[in-house]
C-alpha cells in the first residue's frame, strides 16, 4: 500500500522546487521523523542488537539536517534501513521501515508522515492485540506532542488527509 499521496501537496515541496515547503521547515520535518524513528529502535535492537543499519539511518538523516551529507546519500541509506527489516517480526520490521522513512525525509519531504506511521504500527505490534490499540493512540499522541510548533498544523493536516492511506493510525 503505498503512503506517499498521488497528487504531491505543494506544501511538501521546497520551494526551489515551486512549493511553499522553506528549508527551515524541511529540516523540522525530517527532525521530527528521526524522533519518531528514535522512539522505537528498541524495537529493532531487540532483534538485531549488533546491526547499526537502522540506527546509521537515523544518524544520517540528522546529519543531512545539519549539512554534512547529501539528499542523495540519505535517500540511499533508506534502502538500507528498509532492507535491515526484511524478515524480521513485525515490531522489528516496522522499526526499520520506520528509519528509512525518515531518511527519506530529505528526498521528499512527505515521508515524514510515513516514518511516524510505521512507528506507530512498531508499537501496536509490539504488544498483546488486545492493547494494540491503546498503544497505537499512546504512540500517535506522544509523537503530536514532538512536534514542533512551527510544523504543528502542517503535520496535523496532513495526518487527517493521509490516514486513509497510512492504515489509519492517526484517527481517533
Amino acid at each position: 500500500m503505498p503512503i506517499l499521496p498521488t497528487e504531491r501537496d505543494p506544501r511538501f515541496i521546497t520551494v526551489r522546487r515551486g512549493g511553499s515547503l522553506t528549508d527551515q521547515d524541511h529540516r523540522l520535518l525530517a527532525e521530527w521523523a528521526a524522533v519518531c524513528a528514535e522512539h522505537v529502535l528498541p524495537l529493532f535492537e531487540a532483534e538485531r542488537p549488533a546491526d547499526r543499519r537502522v540506527r546509521d539511518a537515523i544518524e544520517l538523516g540528522r546529519a543531512w539536517i545539519r549539512g554534512e551529507v547529501p539528499m542523495r546519500e540519505a535517500h540511499q541509506r533508506a534502502f538500507v534501513a528498509n532492507a535491515a527489516g526484511k524478515g524480521l517480526p513485525d515490531p522489528a520490521r516496522f522499526a526499520a521501515l520506520t528509519a528509512g522513512q525518515s531518511v527519506a525525509v530529505a528526498h521528499v519531504a512527505a515521508h515524514e508522515l510515513g516514518a511516524a506511521a510505521y512507528a506507530i504500527r512498531a508499537v501496536a505490534a509490539s504488544v498483546p492485540p488486545v492493547e494494540a490499540n491503546a498503544a497505537r493512540l499512546a504512540e500517535r499522541d506522544w509523537q503530536r506532542a514532538q512536534l514542533p510548533a512551527a510544523i504543528r498544523e502542517l503535520v496535523l493536516d496532513d495526518q487527517r488527509l493521509r490516514s486513509p492511506i497510512c492504515w489509519n493510525v492517526f484517527d481517533d
